[in-house]
Order: structure tokens, then sequence, then C-alpha cells
């Protein structure tokens, strides 16, 4: 069997056997998949510190279609060690890559990989982490087919007098049809389309106040529950943790 190398990062680790561990992996070029890494539980094995979850590297494997793969060793390219020594993050990493797995799911493409690494790698550089969370929240949308109108008025189609967005509602709202929704500040308005299309990686200054983090975290929480059908655990926990931090 060939030896391949594949550009990943680890998504979960599960014990097997006394010495080993089972990671699913999402990678560039194969979306998820099962490897057994043999032995890595041993303190003393190569596969220990680099079969964990949110190890980003080149993995080396015997790769198999069909069940699991088998794990030689592993080039890392970052250890998001910033991520890794902060809850707040490590719960929003943990959120995102569950996000992309399961939009792999609905579409693999290599882009979505692409926008993975990018998001983790500008929080792990220091970018606020809710804020990079939202960006590829509404960059999955695309990939699940349910993307927002965010070019125009999402009940009339007029391109003026733009006053709200809402997640119920499917986009912007203008004056004429909005109704009874919660008014965001233009800032907003302005910000989602922006980051809907912003490249993740050329990301180089985010300063928002709170008021529009709250407004952009509405929206794209109620666009979801509207319109993905996805509701993962992570992103309950994240919930709980920003209550605590109040």
């Amino acid at each position: 069997m060939e030896i391949i190398k594949v550009e990943g990062i680890v998504l979960t680790e599960t014990p097997y056997s006394e010495t080993s561990k089972i990671i699913n992996i999402i990678t560039k070029e194969y979306g998820t998949i099962g490897v057994i890494a043999k032995g890595a539980k041993s303190i003393k094995s190569k596969l220990r510190s680099v079969s964990t979850k949110l190890t980003f590297g080149y993995f080396h494997i015997y790769y198999k279609e069909k069940g699991l793969s088998t794990l030689v060793n592993v080039d890392v390219i970052d250890n998001l060690s910033n991520i890794k020594t902060n809850i707040t993050n490590v719960s929003y990493a943990y959120y995102i890559l569950e996000l992309v797995n399961q939009v792999m799911k609905h579409e693999y493409n290599k882009q979505i990989f692409d926008l993975l690494i990018a998001s983790l790698i500008k929080i792990n550089e220091g970018f606020d982490a809710g804020v990079i969370t939202n960006i590829i929240e509404l960059k999955m949308l695309d990939y699940l087919g349910v993307r927002p109108i965010i070019d125009e008025c999402a009940l009339c189609g007029s391109k003026v007098n733009i006053i709200t967005i809402s997640g119920d509602r499917g986009g912007y709202i203008c004056n004429k049809c909005i109704r009874n929704e919660y008014i965001v500040s233009d800032k907003t308005i302005k910000l989602i389309r922006m980051f809907y299309y912003v490249d993740i990686s050329k990301i180089s200054k985010l300063s928002i106040s709170d008021k529009v983090k709250y407004e952009l975290d509405m929206f794209v929480n109620s666009y979801y529950d509207r319109y993905t059908g996805i509701y993962l655990k992570s992103k309950k926990f994240i919930k709980d943790i920003k209550k605590l931090n109040i």
C-alpha cells in the first residue's frame, strides 16, 4: 500500500485499544477521513503529540478509500498554540471544525478547507474569535445552498433605503417592507455584506463595537436556525461561555 501525503487538521480523537486511537481528519484532498494512529497513546510514541485535536499539518498515511487509513507520520504546519491556551478560542475553533465537517457532508470543496484554515489562523493570531466565526458562518451558507439576500431587499428587490437585516426574512429589508423587525445599525448592514465577500486570509484589522458584534451574531444565529437545520452542541457551549463572561 502506497503512503500518501495529505494536508489536514484533526477533528476528533477516540481511544482504540490500550495504546492506539482513531482520529478523524478534515483533509483538503479527500474531505473528512478516519485514520488509526497505532501506539499514539504511548508516552514514547512519535504520534502522541501530533494526533491530537486541532493538529494542523501534512499527514503521511496509508490511505484506504473505504475503511480506516493508517497514520505514519505528521509534518506539523502550525500547532495553533495561542488557540489551545484560551478556552474561549478553543470553543470557537471546535465549533468551526464541526461546522465545516457538516458542510463538507453537504458539499465537498477544497475552498471550504482553505476557509477553515484561514479562520483558525486568524483566531490564533489574536483576532476576535466570535467575529471570525461569524464570517466563516456567512461564507458556509453558499455551500449549504441558502445564501442570504444582501445585495437588495429580500422582499421587494429594492437596492435603496435598506434599513435593517433579518435572519427570519432572509436578508436585507428596505424601509417600505419593514414590519416589526429589530433595526440594526448602518455599520452592521455594511459589515455583513463586507464579511460575506472578504478574503479571511487578508484581514489585517477588526475594530468592531460590542453592539455591532451582537447584531452580527444575532443575524447569523437566526439565519442558521431558520434556513440550515444545523444544530451543533459546540455552539451551545459557546453561548454558555458568553453567559459566564457577562
